[in-house]
């Protein structure tokens, strides 16, 4: 799932970016911007999945360790790729940077500017994940502290029904006031698309799930052995948002496309972790190798793309080709990445948690 996430994500860059390059592409990944929900569903699922069991086991989380864990995976090759932007002019896809307090502050997709400023403007799904990481371990401990455990679907709803709530204002405030200009996709994208508290959806999906995995055992079992249907119904649920998402900026997409999305990327990720379910039973070491540079894939795709086609410009290369050169590289990149940084780091953690 996390090697298709990063996939999908890369091809809807790469036409992107390239001008619709080669033809076929966009027809064929024009929903890869959900890409980032599948991430986003991943995430809460795993890192929910991490503090419900050790709320199971300790009845308690240690930020110390949490917050620890995070900042060895996350920052030392964000890090990196943020010196790649502001030291080796080379590497920007595009002319322009936010300023760089926006990305040592993980705030960089609040009031971000994809028209003036959209520079490694895929940053904004990982500002998202950073937000959900300071506050998810927080608001459990409050959980935790209230005695709520038995009653926290109804912060799951809270929180899922803010999110329409906030759409709904969003897209009557900010973007319908200026739906005649020329530029009235940077207002949708502005405060809609790249903010936080309008991108739950997904976290809250794969919340959910880790939430019935651990404290849910016996309905679990009973829907565990229904893994292929389910796979199949998520397929099902994103067919119809892919059509109700035609459109990114209508009423109808914007207050009920995403968690739509989330739903059928949920049912995907539900599905996989079914031990009867083909997802499940599937090994591939080709989309395990992907997934793991996924990560550096994901912070530098964009660079190393824009990079390659600069450097091979004079050579007039059939754009089929390009695009599996720009896979390779992209592939090559990420591995240097993965080996002098992400690799040493996650090593050094081990000193440091437990």
């Amino acid at each position: 799932m996390r090697a298709f996430a990063i996939i999908f994500v890369f091809l809807f860059h790469y036409f992107i970016l390239n001008g619709g390059e080669p033809k076929w592409l966009p027809d064929v990944a024009r929903f890869g911007w959900t890409g980032v929900d599948l991430f986003f569903v991943l995430s809460g699922f795993l890192i929910s999945s991490q503090l419900f069991q050790e709320i199971k086991s300790e009845n308690n989380i240690s930020l110390k360790n949490f917050f620890l864990k995070r900042v060895f995976r996350i920052l030392p090759a964000y890090l990196f790729t943020v010196g790649l932007y502001f030291l080796v002019p080379f590497f920007r896809e595009r002319e322009s940077l936010p300023p760089l307090w926006k990305f040592l502050t993980f705030t960089q997709n609040i009031g971000l500017d994809a028209e003036n400023g959209g520079t490694f403007s895929h940053c904004w799904s990982l500002c998202v994940e950073e937000h959900f990481y300071l506050f998810l371990p927080l608001i459990l401990m409050f959980i935790l502290s209230a005695k709520w455990i038995k009653r926290s679907y109804l912060v799951l709803a809270f929180f899922f029904i803010f999110g329409i709530a906030v759409r709904i204002y969003c897209y009557n405030n900010f973007y319908l006031p200026h739906i005649t200009a020329d530029n009235s996709w940077m207002y949708w994208y502005k405060y809609i698309y790249y903010t936080t508290y309008s991108r739950l959806d997904g976290l809250l999906a794969g919340v959910l799930i880790a939430g019935l995995y651990h404290f849910y055992p016996k309905i679990w079992m009973k829907i565990s052995s229904f893994g292929n249907w389910i796979l199949l119904f998520g397929l099902i649920v994103l067919t119809a948002a892919y059509f109700l998402c035609e459109d990114q900026t209508t009423f109808n997409a914007t207050v009920f496309g995403f968690p739509l999305v989330a739903l059928g990327y949920g049912l995907l990720v539900l599905g996989a972790i079914c031990p009867r379910s083909i997802l499940f039973k599937w090994n591939s070491k080709v989309l395990t190798k992907i997934a793991v540079l996924s990560y550096a894939i994901y912070l530098t795709h964009k660079g190393v793309i824009h990079m390659t086609h600069q450097l091979l410009e004079k050579f007039e290369i059939d754009s089929n080709l390009m695009l599996v050169i720009c896979m390779l590289t992209c592939l090559g990149f990420a591995q240097i990445v993965h080996s002098i940084i992400e690799k040493p780091f996650m090593k050094l953690r081990k000193r440091f948690v437990k």
